[in-house]
């Protein structure tokens, strides 16, 4: 089982997002994550989690400041250094962006893609290996009965899974889960969350997510982070986080996504 090394994966350097003229994404944020950890992050909607999250694999592009990826900028990274940069990142997305009319083994392939040429993969050339590597990432998430099944035959929850066996698949060290259960219920969402915290416990890989539901922040999270417009309020171990300083992070009013 993994644990939390003092080796910083991600670090976060006085990062600001400005949308527009003046509105402020994330303000003057520093942040370490060390390898390993499970983190979660929570807040309000538009806070900033979400903002936060994407500016890590550069989904959008950070105003100033600077983030390193195992001590490397990815905000300078151009052309393949990006490239590798972000093959090392797994995202989970609340809409699980598989492609519905795909089985599900070549919606989990496609986490290997970061591997291969463009042409080789837009041809569906993966190997044997790959295609094996997939069917072990279906069987970890109780899913290798649908191998062949169409994506948009499954369920919420199961297709969230899916997501997750692609990410196992492409093998990265850091996965960034964005609202992963926002649209399951209760059980299937703890189902969901019990697959990410065996990639970080079984696979060692260094899992930060954001999430609304306190409750399940409390039960996965070791680390929480709480955020209010644009800024980190709160940073501490899930086990000496108080009932009084969630309260405290959601205190101050809804706020526009």
């Amino acid at each position: 089982m993994a644990n939390s090394s003092t080796q910083p994966i991600i670090e976060l350097k006085n990062v600001q997002k400005i949308y527009g003229k003046d509105i402020v994404g994330l303000k003057d944020v520093n942040l370490t994550i060390n390898q390993g950890e499970f983190v979660v992050i929570v807040g309000l909607s538009g806070a900033g989690k979400s903002t936060l999250l994407r500016s890590i694999n550069r989904l959008i592009d950070i105003t100033s400041g600077d983030i390193l990826i195992n001590g490397k900028s990815i905000t300078q990274a151009k052309g393949k250094k990006l490239r590798l940069l972000r093959r090392n990142i797994g995202m989970i997305f609340q809409s699980f962006n598989l492609v519905k009319r795909s089985s599900v083994l070549r919606n989990v392939l496609t986490g290997r893609v970061g591997y291969y040429p463009t042409w080789k993969s837009s041809l569906n050339l993966f190997t044997k290996e790959d295609k094996q590597k997939a069917y072990e990432a279906l069987e970890q998430v109780d899913l290798a009965d649908k191998v062949y099944a169409r994506a948009d035959e499954l369920s919420g929850g199961q297709q969230q899974r899916v997501a997750i066996a692609r990410v196992l698949t492409q093998n990265p060290d850091i996965i960034l889960a964005d609202e992963p259960t926002a649209s399951l219920d209760p059980q299937t969402s703890r189902r969901v969350l019990q697959d990410l915290k065996m990639l970080n416990e079984k696979h060692g890989m260094t899992v930060v997510i954001n999430l609304h539901s306190v409750d399940l922040a409390r039960e996965f999270g070791k680390r929480v982070i709480g955020v209010r417009s644009g800024e980190i309020i709160y940073d501490g171990k899930m086990s000496e986080t108080s009932e009084a300083t969630f309260a405290q992070i959601y205190n101050g009013g809804e706020q526009d996504d």
